[in-house]
């Protein structure tokens, strides 16, 4: 019974966190977020939208955002023309939780873990930034491309980060690097 201690402490750490920043984040989004009477999101998916464009003006583009009016989601215009979409799971908290899960299931010395969570959470964020912008223009310009890149090329940029933000974590940090 004693071998099975460690999975069943990280499968209790792991689920415990990630049930309990999903509830928070879930509240966040219902009380955030309006349906009625025209859309607007959550303010973290329009400030994802919002770097999204500062970051491709500052590159050149004549990039901006709205509000969609029609769903839940801000508009990217490419030099005023509709390319990409961004939408609550696009503003990368849901993987921002499983990351902040995995870390505390893993968990190593307290100030490790909080700079770890900080740190990993900000390059995440920063990544995804980045991803949407080069998806963005990657769709302006081989916009036959769309299902290639959007559901293959980009995920794998922000899970592939993530993945080896935890591969680093594990062999760097956490107490179950042994």
């Amino acid at each position: 019974m004693n071998k099975y201690k460690n999975i069943t402490l990280f499968l209790v750490k792991f689920f415990g966190t990630y049930f309990l920043l999903f509830a928070v984040y879930a509240y966040y989004l219902n009380s955030s977020q309006i349906k009625e009477n025209g859309f607007q999101c959550a303010s973290l998916t329009t400030q994802v939208a919002d770097h999204t464009v500062s970051f491709l003006n500052l590159l050149g583009y004549d990039v901006e955002g709205e509000q969609h009016t029609k769903e839940m989601s801000v508009k990217l215009l490419v030099s005023n023309r509709y390319v990409a979409r961004v939408i609550e799971g696009c503003n990368s908290m849901s993987i921002i939780i499983l990351f902040i899960a995995f870390i505390v299931a893993f968990a190593g010395p307290k100030k490790a873990t909080i700079v770890y969570v900080i740190a990993g959470s900000i390059i995440i964020y920063l990544i995804n930034i980045l991803r949407i912008a080069f998806l963005t223009m990657m769709l302006h310009k081989y916009p036959n491309q769309q299902m290639v890149l959007h559901n293959l090329v980009f995920p794998a940029i922000i899970y592939g980060t993530t993945f080896l933000l935890w591969v680093f974590w594990v062999q760097k940090f956490s107490h179950q690097k042994k």
